[in-house]
């Protein structure tokens, strides 16, 4: 039923399985040589302040940018079938189905969903820099 969406998610699944492998020892390699770097240090390391890593500092936004997207999209799924749904009422029920009707039908459910997908990363976008601003004026 579905066999077109095999290949996409197969290649998908394996590509992102390369990917994380590359990563791992890529993170691995970094994590060495700054073991490493500690421990060529002459001066001794002052453990009460703790040690700053750079991927513990900055806040990811990853959750709030997935939550806003995931939104769009199912925003514009349904503000898609109110379109087409309200558009196939005024026509005639022979030309439903008739391949520039159902062409225009997919046409306006893509574009929906990825101008309110689009929409979603924007706010999401917004919402980042008010949060960073808001950040950076309590640390002043």
């Amino acid at each position: 039923m579905l066999e077109f969406i095999y290949v996409p998610v197969i290649f998908g699944i394996v590509t992102l399985g390369i990917y994380k492998i590359f990563e791992l020892f890529v993170r691995r390699k970094e994590r060495l040589l700054m073991i490493e770097k500690f421990g060529q240090s002459s001066e001794g390391l002052d453990l009460s302040q703790g040690i700053l890593f750079p991927a513990k500092q900055n806040k990811s936004f990853a959750g709030l940018k997935a939550a806003c997207l995931l939104l769009g999209l199912g925003l514009g799924l349904l503000v898609g079938f109110f379109i087409i749904s309200y558009w196939q009422t005024h026509i005639p029920m022979e030309n439903r189905m008739a391949f520039h009707v159902r062409e225009t039908a997919n046409i306006i459910y893509g574009a929906s969903v990825l101008l309110f997908g689009g929409l979603g990363l924007l706010v999401a976008f917004f919402l980042e820099q008010r949060y960073i601003q808001k950040d950076k004026s309590q640390k002043s």
